[in-house]
């Protein structure tokens, strides 16, 4: 992919406010002067410890140590690397991008993508429109509420409505071409209409852009096949990519550490209506790697819910034996027959503590596929021949006992082989805990942070040198502050916490000049250590001079 110019760099910098990307997030309220707070939005708290630095554009959390600039907090946030990042600032701050090196191919292949995300988009709005402000869309409103779907959330997803008329002509007003129309999707060999009269359900990409759709049949006479029918594939479209509403759900799905996978989309509405809301859609088939790869940015953690019939059976044990291989942790929330998870979205919370592990689900699948009770024992004892032993294993072996009925010796024989590696049982990693700052290092750092919030130190820093400070990232930070030029990631993520701190401590420049002398009496102290006697007279008038400006201060 061609580079963004650092030209475009600056400018998607200087357009974007941060309080408003954030605010996306979480609710923010100003504090003290320009600085605002709110809970933080990478993980579960109650007392807001997240800052936001408006002028600076920076963010800092005192719970769980995140922090940057606005580019980063969309990388955070979105799951999108840095190019990413600025093309999603870009687009909400509409600054257009400029790019390096990009040859006339990659030109036109980028600006044919943006016109059809565009023309996907304006279909969008038509669909709603006629869904939400039209006599035609009355019926199918009723329908919605009858499934239980209220305006609010089926609003959030963009639910419309195609009339099987209409929207290609209304692209045609707006300068689409016939060939872009039918690229998109949305129109016919014929030029009419793609879809006839359905509700729409708007696939969108991780970044919120509409992909395609997913229409439902709602007469008898439509002449499609199928009661879903997707937008054929396209250049922005592949089924397999897509997975439904994890653009609504990927700041939940980071937060709880967790992702629901269903299978259909009413069962995505339906939850998140009920508060469930880190939950998607696979499209109606097993996971696929591109689907694993975007759950993989937020989290190693699966539920699966299909369907309990045979052909929902092997959905989930084709998706979960994929998940993990990939290292997740899968669970499976099993459903009675016949029922989806909208038919009973506020109980599904409690479906959820009872979710099975991977090991019990498979083992479980095979004692109820397999009529022969030896023809059971051996394909269960191949499954956990490749487990270590875990809970989740011990609760295995208590199944196979009470449906086989087997021995206590039997069951001795089924100990874990020493290779065998069970991903599900592995403990996952714990968070890291910052260290504790020994109380030098604290200095250096409430000095740096002094000087953030009160540039008329500089003075007192420059006075110091490199060999003040013994940890080298807060000495490249010192340079920095002295000499200027631009922050690079490391540096970025330090001010925002140094500014975050300062503000909270309330860092005034009389404590700024108490910490910069601070650190001048800890190294004539080091000095001094080893001077020969006539180096050593010169560095105590030194440091009883330091210590009579502390005096002054005090």
């Amino acid at each position: 992919m061609a580079r963004i110019k650092d030209g475009s760099v600056d400018a998607v910098k200087a357009a974007a406010d941060i309080v408003e990307v954030v605010s996306l997030r979480t609710s923010l309220r100003r504090v003290s002067g320009a600085r605002f707070s709110g809970r933080c939005p990478f993980h579960e708290e109650k007392t807001p410890s997240f800052s936001v630095d408006p002028v600076g554009k920076l963010y800092y959390c005192f719970g769980c140590g995140k922090g940057g600039d606005v580019i980063r907090f969309v990388q955070e946030s979105e799951n999108l690397d840095f190019a990413g990042a600025l093309e999603w600032l870009a687009e909400r701050f509409r600054v257009t991008l400029e790019y390096e090196e990009s040859s006339p191919r990659e030109d036109e292949q980028r600006r044919s993508r943006d016109r059809m995300t565009k023309l996907l988009d304006q279909a969008t709005v038509y669909f709603e429109r006629v869904l939400w402000d039209t006599e035609a869309g009355a019926p199918v409103r009723a329908y919605l509420a009858e499934r239980g779907l209220g305006d609010e959330v089926s609003r959030e997803f963009r639910l419309g409505l195609s009339r099987g008329t209409g929207l290609v002509a209304k692209a045609r007003e707006s300068g689409f071409t016939s060939d872009e129309i039918r690229s998109a999707g949305l129109a016919n060999q014929r030029g009419n209409d793609y879809f006839p009269f359905r509700l729409m359900f708007p696939l969108a990409d991780a970044r919120g852009r509409i992909v395609g759709f997913q229409a439902r049949k709602l007469r008898d006479d439509d002449p499609l096949r199928g009661k879903y029918v997707n937008t054929p594939e396209s250049d922005v479209f592949k089924k397999g990519n897509v997975l439904y509403g994890l653009h609504l759900a990927r700041p939940s799905i980071a937060k709880q550490d967790r992702a629901i996978v269903v299978e259909g989309n009413t069962d995505v509405i339906a939850l998140r209506q009920a508060g469930v809301e880190p939950v998607v859609a696979s499209m109606g088939t097993a996971l696929t790697e591109h689907q694993l790869r975007e759950l993989g940015r937020l989290t190693k953690r699966l539920f699966l819910c299909f369907d309990a019939d045979a052909a929902g059976q092997e959905a989930t044990l084709r998706g979960m034996q994929l998940a993990v291989k990939q290292g997740f942790d899968v669970r499976v929330v099993a459903l009675p027959k016949g029922e989806d998870p909208a038919d009973a979205p506020d109980s599904f919370a409690g479906r959820l503590g009872a979710a099975e592990s991977y090991l019990y689900y498979r083992v479980r699948i095979v004692l109820e596929r397999t009529d022969d009770r030896q023809e059971a024992f051996v394909r269960a004892r191949e499954i956990l021949a490749e487990a270590e032993d875990s809970p989740e294993r011990q609760e295995v072996l208590r199944l196979l006992a009470d449906r086989l009925d087997l021995p206590r010796e039997t069951l001795a024989g089924l100990a874990p082989s020493r290779s065998g590696s069970s991903r599900s049982g592995s403990p996952r990693p714990e968070e890291t805990t910052p260290r504790l700052l020994e109380a030098g290092l604290q200095r250096e750092r409430e000095l740096l942070a002094a000087v953030v919030r009160n540039p008329t130190l500089l003075d007192e820093l420059a006075a110091l040198t490199p060999d003040h400070f013994d940890d080298p990232l807060h000495r490249r930070f010192r340079e920095h502050l002295v000499t200027g030029g631009t922050d690079d990631d490391e540096l970025v993520v330090l001010r925002a916490e140094l500014g975050a701190r300062a503000e909270r401590d309330a860092l005034d420049e009389r404590t700024g000049r108490e910490l910069a002398l601070r650190l001048h009496e800890r190294k004539l102290r080091r000095d001094l250590q080893g001077a020969d006697l006539v180096r050593a007279t010169e560095l105590q008038a030194r440091l009883a001079k330091i210590r009579s400006a502390l005096h002054e201060l005090a």
